[in-house]
């Protein structure tokens, strides 16, 4: 079940726009679902999407009353590297440009397609239409993820990132120069108020923190910043929009403001280089790294001092 309550960012929207923001399903599949019963405003069942949400109206969903999709299916055809496997854990190195699984918009051509290809056993693992996943990347974003091969080491992971003894470690360039080179962003992040679509700091919105550290500041062709941030929370975009609240948004994120002249990036600088987890089975510590792919080196060959 998915429980939300409305910020002033979503007052007055329709109750079937609402369904679709929080499941990522369509427009039509969510207006099906409240109409099949799937939706509750306050405690009380909405059988019309066409219902207006009110500031502080809690909206119930249960996405298992979505209509029936058909279920992922390997594809041989997408290219992922495969760090580490055992019968219980996948590491992989997910490239730019590619979608984690399957959904509004991306109904195949996913990690997902590409890891059934390799490890069909998957399908019984989660969630079943995006099977083994307990975390993601956005599509721009490249670096390394984990994805469960067993029922028991999906449900250890998912409580292991609720309890955030997950290390993740990103790489990232941004525009200006952090007046402290080392810190912490505390600000909670939620749906923006003055467009829906996008998340940003509002005081209504979850706990999200964000460490970070300067690893290397440039002055030419423009002052940027490269940084390694970890996440001590996991919202939606919350480095990036952490960091564009700061005033410092991520070179080639034109989503939150990063698309400038001076230094030019093909997609949002921003890398998973690091992981590090307890083995959710054996208990054994594992870490990994990714260097920066070469799109990204490419972009700081640009940069000097």
């Amino acid at each position: 079940m998915i429980r939300e309550e409305i910020p002033a960012a979503l007052v007055g929207e329709r109750l079937d726009r609402i369904v679709a923001l929080l499941t990522d399903a369509s427009r039509s599949d969510a207006a099906a679902l409240v109409a099949d019963g799937g939706a509750w405003v306050n405690g009380q069942v909405a059988l019309s999407g066409k219902v207006r949400v009110a500031l502080g109206n809690v909206v119930e969903v249960d996405p298992e009353k979505l209509p029936v999709k058909a279920l992922p299916i390997g594809d041989e055809s997408i290219e992922l590297p495969v760090l580490y496997e055992d019968d219980d854990v996948i590491v992989v190195n997910k490239p730019p440009g590619l979608v984690v699984h399957p959904g509004h918009g991306h109904p195949d051509g996913t990690l997902v397609n590409a890891i059934l290809a390799r490890f069909p056993d998957l399908a019984a693992v989660g969630d079943p239409l995006r099977p083994g996943i307990v975390h993601r990347l956005d599509v721009g974003t490249s670096g390394l993820m984990i994805v469960a091969r067993s029922q028991q080491a999906y449900d250890l992971l998912v409580a292991a990132l609720a309890a955030r003894t997950i290390v993740r470690s990103y790489r990232t360039l941004v525009w200006g120069h952090l007046e402290s080179a080392n810190g912490l962003i505390d600000a909670p992040i939620g749906r923006d108020h003055r467009d829906p679509l996008r998340m940003a700091v509002v005081i209504d919105g979850k706990p999200a923190r964000t460490r970070y550290r300067t690893v290397h500041s440039f002055s030419r062709p423009a002052e940027v910043a490269e940084l390694e941030c970890q996440l001590e929370t996991g919202r939606t975009h919350q480095i990036r929009v952490h960091l564009a609240a700061a005033g410092h948004p991520v070179v080639g994120d034109g989503a939150y403001g990063g698309i400038r002249s001076a230094v030019s990036s093909p997609r949002p600088f921003l890398h998973a280089a690091k992981l590090g987890f307890k083995h959710p089975v054996t208990s054994e510590q594992m870490s990994f790294e990714a260097p920066l792919p070469d799109d990204l080196v490419a972009v700081l060959a640009t940069l000097g001092e």
